[in-house]
């Protein structure tokens, strides 16, 4: 399963790959107990509200990957571009973080 993590969805680089150098991200990550590596799959998701104002998520899937400069991007794949709501009921919160941190 691929990691959901926390974007700023219009915090692009000159290339148009989302910047992973949020506060959301990187809790995200430690809550997780993971590092990213170049290539990893993962989700992204952002702050979204249904008709009615309640939070559904907005999700995309994108690869990780190492910038020159050392910092992380992720390249967003946009036509996968959907709402939480619409991949159904989730299992619950993620469980507790192991002692060893798993690279992505």
């Amino acid at each position: 399963m691929k990691p959901r993590l926390y974007a700023d969805f219009q915090n692009l680089d000159d290339e148009g790959r989302v910047r992973l150098n949020t506060q959301g991200t990187l809790q995200d990550l430690a809550r997780l107990n993971r590092t990213l590596t170049d290539g990893a799959p993962v989700v992204l998701y952002t702050d979204d509200a249904d008709e009615e104002g309640r939070p559904d998520d907005l999700l995309v899937d994108a690869v990780a990957q190492r910038t020159a400069e050392g910092a992380w991007v992720a390249d967003a794949d946009w036509h996968s571009l959907r709402h939480a709501s619409d991949e159904g009921p989730t299992n619950g919160p993620p469980g507790p973080a192991s002692a060893t941190r798993e690279t992505i």
